[in-house]
């Protein structure tokens, strides 16, 4: 189903920085270096530098890192719940809440 208007002009890349130094503050509030902050998610420092910095990592290592840093609640509860902006989307997300598979069709 189409969305007539999507306000939100956040690229992929937009959030990915948002994301970087929202982590960077929460270890700089918890006054962790990059090092401690290894010896608790596994995650090397090295990796974390690149993504404070260049915003890159793995799905998996940014989940270990907000995991040691107390995040693993707002972790599970993303899209957890449907988004809509019409009462026809909702219809669809109700009809479709069982579906196992998606169809080979895109739109857009």
């Amino acid at each position: 189903m189409p969305l007539l208007y999507d306000f939100n002009m956040d690229s992929a890349d937009d959030i990915a920085s948002r994301l970087a130094g929202n982590l960077k503050r929460r270890r700089l509030e918890k006054g962790l270096s990059r090092k401690a902050l290894t010896m608790m998610s596994g995650v090397p420092a090295p990796t974390i530098a690149k993504f404070e910095q260049q915003h890159s990592i793995s799905l998996v290592s940014f989940l270990a890192l907000a995991k040691a840093l107390g995040y693993t609640e707002e972790l599970k509860s993303l899209l957890s719940e449907p988004i809509y902006t019409t009462m026809e989307e909702l219809d669809t997300i109700n009809k479709n809440k069982n579906r196992k598979r998606g169809r080979n069709e895109f739109h857009q």
